[in-house]
């Protein structure tokens, strides 16, 4: 009963952007890199939420088809499956 509380309190000062951020985890992503004219040029589906280091401009994520752990940069479409 206390870590709903909490977890409600946390809840209420947060947006909805943030909110759907911490509860991503688990759910898949579709990742797209794009070229500069807009085509698709790879296309992965992680395994669960993607992620960006410190100051750094990449992401890296695990490919559900592989199994590898992608690391990318540049022009990415990140979509949350459900």
């Amino acid at each position: 009963m206390k870590k709903i509380i909490i977890i409600a309190i946390l809840f209420a000062g947060c947006t909805d952007a943030k909110k759907a951020q911490l509860l991503g985890y688990g759910d898949e992503f579709n990742v797209e890199l794009v070229n500069c004219d807009g085509s698709v040029t790879k296309q992965w589906i992680s395994t669960g939420k993607v992620h960006t280091e410190k100051d750094s401009d990449g992401y890296y994520f695990k490919d559900k088809k592989s199994g590898n752990l992608i690391r990318i940069t540049g022009n990415i479409i990140i979509t949350q499956n459900k």
